[in-house]
């Protein structure tokens, strides 16, 4: 049967979704992605780090200013940064009231230069690798004070 427009061809239509945008954006991801969430192309520098942590269910990490941003439990936990100072050491992802609990714990983390939101531990420092594999370790023990929610940060309003 020839289409009614001959110099158009066939013509695929794509219907609407009966459900609001809203609801299609919040859908976790279909099963076959599941295992791939985890999959990093290119080993991070630092990935040691999170070694003791790939094993946890709701592990997985990403992209993020040119670092690897590791998740668990739903939160952002810690950023693995192998670049030039003050982007070479690990960021954890704290809220500001947790900042003081988390110096006295660990004497050698600082708030970043750049985002002094987080807590930046210098790979400079004398006791990175030890101080770096406790923090791994608080975070996979679900520690409160460690992560924050993704997207949870203040959007500034453009003018």
């Amino acid at each position: 049967m020839q289409s009614p427009h001959p110099r158009r061809g066939r013509q695929v239509v794509r219907q609407r979704s009966a459900k609001p945008l809203s609801a299609v954006r919040s859908r976790p991801a279909p099963p076959k992605f599941q295992a791939m969430k985890s999959k990093v192309k290119h080993p991070h520098p630092l990935q040691w780090i999170l070694e003791p942590v790939e094993a946890e269910p709701s592990f997985f990490q990403k992209h993020m200013f040119g670092c690897q941003a590791a998740y668990l439990h739903g939160r952002l936990v810690l950023v693995l940064a192998a670049q030039e100072e003050p982007w070479n050491g690990l960021l954890v992802c704290t809220s500001r009231e947790f900042h003081s609990v988390l110096i006295r714990d660990y004497p050698a983390l600082q708030p970043h230069p750049v985002l002094p939101k987080w807590l930046y531990l210098a790979q400079s420092c004398d006791a990175f690798e030890e101080t770096a594999q406790q923090l791994a370790q608080q975070a996979l023990k679900n520690d409160p004070r460690i992560g924050v929610k993704p997207g949870a940060g203040k959007r500034k309003r453009r003018k």
